[in-house]
């Protein structure tokens, strides 16, 4: 994988993409703050990266650590700047989300949520907006007989349908869709899409599903070469149609010609460069779809903000991934060694984007 060859136009965007990643990595101001609140859930996907269950041997952060997380931040930059995302898990299974969301809020941090919507009420959507929700992300991964599949659940489909609806119809709310791209809805996409604009859906990305936790075990969910590659000009042809839908690619994975035609954005992980995230056991991490340790810290025994400024060298600086088939790969000055959710515990690489379009 030593060459690939990319146009003059896009080799010239990319460079100047690289420089500007070099100076947010120097100044590594962190922008986005990921919360794990739970490690229970209310489905059992075939996809899941993180393995999560109803009941979980780890318990729920305690409101009060998570706060002094946000005080330790607070005292060294402003809040408003800080966007807190509340993942898990499914944080629905807290009762006591939209006390935490307002918590988070009247500490002057902007926050919004992923969600798989099954647990989302009228009542509950209402409670979280006047607790400050700002955005919400929900995932649906096709019509019903493929939602309810992938999602373990013959109910997943209607109440995922329902709270995208309630969040459609809202004035003003910012939110999004994501759908896991495997090979039993590949061909379902129009479908999808036509569903989406119905219910109000302005916003809509497609991933990829990796290798790690539940999905590692089911190697049905990968797309094969030609698979990825029609998923990617899928997205490139409805890009032209920004008006009814805007379609992208997922952040995760160098693309090659297709940087700059599947979302707004050239490639690039920001893991540990404008991203953190607390992790349920207190573990100072990087962007929370990490499953491998590359943990930095723990909020128990470390300062966080001294943990961001000295201790995320692994993430800044990846030049210790140029091994393996990156070694002498040419295009390594723009991937950087691809997604850091896609390393394992010893620094190898689980799959390459560049490598599904060759």
């Amino acid at each position: 994988m030593s060459s690939y060859p990319l146009s003059l136009r896009r080799r010239l965007a990319l460079e100047a993409w690289r420089r500007l990643k070099k100076e947010r990595v120097k100044e590594h101001r962190l922008s986005q703050l990921m919360w794990e609140c739970t490690l229970r859930c209310n489905l059992n996907c075939r996809h899941c990266g993180s393995d999560c269950h109803k009941e979980s041997a780890t318990p729920d952060m305690p409101l009060k650590d998570f706060l002094g997380v946000l005080e330790n931040i607070k005292s060294h930059t402003d809040p408003n700047k800080v966007f807190v995302i509340i993942t898990g898990g499914e944080p629905l299974m807290r009762p006591d989300l939209e006390q935490c969301g307002k918590a988070i809020f009247d500490m002057g941090f902007p926050w919004g949520m992923v969600t798989n919507g099954m647990a989302m009420t009228q009542k509950r959507f209402r409670a979280l907006l006047a607790a400050g929700m700002h955005t919400a992300t929900v995932s649906l991964d096709g019509p019903r007989d493929e939602h309810n599949f992938m999602r373990g659940n013959s109910r997943s489909f209607d109440n995922a349908v329902e709270a995208i609806r309630m969040m459609g119809k809202h004035p003003n709310f910012i939110f999004d869709v994501v759908t896991c791209v495997n090979r039993r809805n590949l061909t379902q996409l129009d479908q999808i899409k036509e569903l989406l604009v119905s219910l109000g859906v302005k916003q809509w990305r497609l991933f990829s599903i990796f290798p790690t936790g539940r999905a590692a075990e089911d190697p049905d969910l990968q797309l094969s070469k030609e698979e990825f590659r029609a998923m990617l000009d899928y997205i490139k042809q409805n890009r032209k149609e920004e008006s009814r839908i805007t379609l992208s690619y997922g952040c995760e994975g160098f693309l090659g010609n297709y940087e700059g035609d599947v979302r707004k954005f050239f490639f690039s992980c920001n893991a540990g460069v404008n991203v953190a995230s607390v992790l349920v056991d207190g573990s100072i991490s990087a962007c929370s779809s990490i499953r491998s340790d590359y943990h930095q810290g723990n909020i128990y025994e470390d300062d966080f903000w001294e943990v961001w400024n000295n201790r995320f060298e692994p993430y800044r600086n990846r030049e210790w991934m140029r091994k393996g088939e990156c070694a002498d790969c040419s295009m390594f000055r723009y991937c950087e060694g691809n997604g850091m959710h896609l390393r394992d515990n010893d620094g190898n690489l689980l799959f390459c984007h560049l490598d599904r379009i060759r």
